[in-house]
């Protein structure tokens, strides 16, 4: 396996790389990131010296580039995470995400086009995207792999435009793809802008905690560990064609993810003065705010075997001890915004 990770130095990505680069099927790990905000080489400090890992600093919107990566390392397999993600900024500044979510998958689809041709044994392209492409939910029922498109932010538009344009490739061409839908993640190097990680830093420099509208909008949270793992399932076992949801089975409205981060700071880091409830700060609900999400991942259980190893409560304490053990790392990174 020469493999190809798109954007592997932001949040997820960083942490499929550390969660995959032993695995003896991999010869060569191509770590291809444009290094925006999101991405920090930094998460790969630890693999950096390791004789597997080359990292090509290349933008998914330079065609020419991504090609010449594709064939130089002779690429048989991609995982394509590549992607602007935080949906304020998809409201504040589409034309970012039109670029690189659909154009950038277009030039990766084309490369590896080009490369494979006809010989397309043994090829994988794994692409990665979200459960926002499915809309919204009522309080009742859960997305499934067949759940009608109905995205309502610039960001969801353009991850469900990349979806097709892999399942076209797949079907016009041949390419031997398949799709993840995810989850919210949360976990290890999430850069701070996302409410896990803004709630942890605030606390911690004693600062309001905004909750949009009145808090209950419900997301189903994947801690990025078991989504890492969920990934390395679908690519070597996932029949092509096929798409897998991928989920965590943890459902909270964000004003309870909002207690719970408060309480176990408190438990925590005591010495920030407890009571961190008290920077509760509601605030204008977001424009297109979804207002439930939630993933029947029983497709990937049942024909791959996969199912997540932590629940929200073990994960995100997990992840906050993570934070607190790090805030060089935060620090580092968020100097870079």
């Amino acid at each position: 396996m020469n493999l190809l990770v798109t954007g592997g130095a932001g949040f997820i990505g960083s942490n499929l790389i550390h969660h995959i680069i032993d695995q003896p099927s991999i010869q060569v790990l191509v770590n291809l990131d444009c290094l925006t905000y999101a991405g920090h080489p930094e998460n790969l400090t630890a693999v950096a010296q390791n004789p597997k890992y080359q990292f090509e600093q290349v933008d998914l919107r330079d065609k020419q580039a991504v090609a010449d990566i594709v064939r130089r390392y002779g690429i048989t397999h991609v995982m394509h995470l590549a992607a602007e993600s935080h949906v304020d900024r998809s409201i504040t500044g589409p034309g970012d995400f039109i670029q690189t979510n659909i154009v950038g998958t277009f030039n990766l689809l084309e490369a590896c086009r080009g490369l494979w041709n006809e010989n397309l044994e043994g090829k994988r392209f794994l692409h990665v995207s979200t459960d926002e492409v499915y809309g919204s939910l009522g309080e009742t029922g859960l997305f499934t792999e067949t759940t009608p498109y109905a995205p309502n932010s610039p960001y969801s538009a353009s991850k469900a435009s990349s979806d097709f344009l892999v399942r076209a490739y797949h079907h016009t061409y041949g390419l031997p793809v398949v799709t993840t839908n995810c989850s919210n993640n949360y976990g290890p190097y999430q850069f701070p802008e996302k409410l896990i990680p803004v709630l942890i830093q605030n606390i911690i420099a004693r600062k309001a905690l905004p909750v949009y509208g009145d808090g209950l909008n419900v997301r189903d949270w994947l801690y990025v560990r078991d989504h890492a793992e969920a990934l390395w399932t679908v690519i070597n076992q996932g029949t092509l064609g096929e798409t897998y949801n991928v989920g965590g089975h943890n459902e909270w409205a964000n004003i309870h993810i909002v207690h719970l981060i408060c309480d176990l700071m408190d438990e925590l880091a005591p010495q920030l003065g407890g009571d961190s409830r008290k920077l509760i700060a509601f605030v204008k609900d977001r424009a297109g705010h979804d207002r439930r999400y939630a993933i029947d991942a029983s497709k990937i259980q049942r024909e791959l075997g996969w199912v997540p190893s932590h629940t929200f409560e073990t994960g995100i304490r997990e992840t906050i001890l993570w934070y607190l053990n790090n805030q060089a790392w935060v620090q580092q990174v968020t100097r870079k915004k």
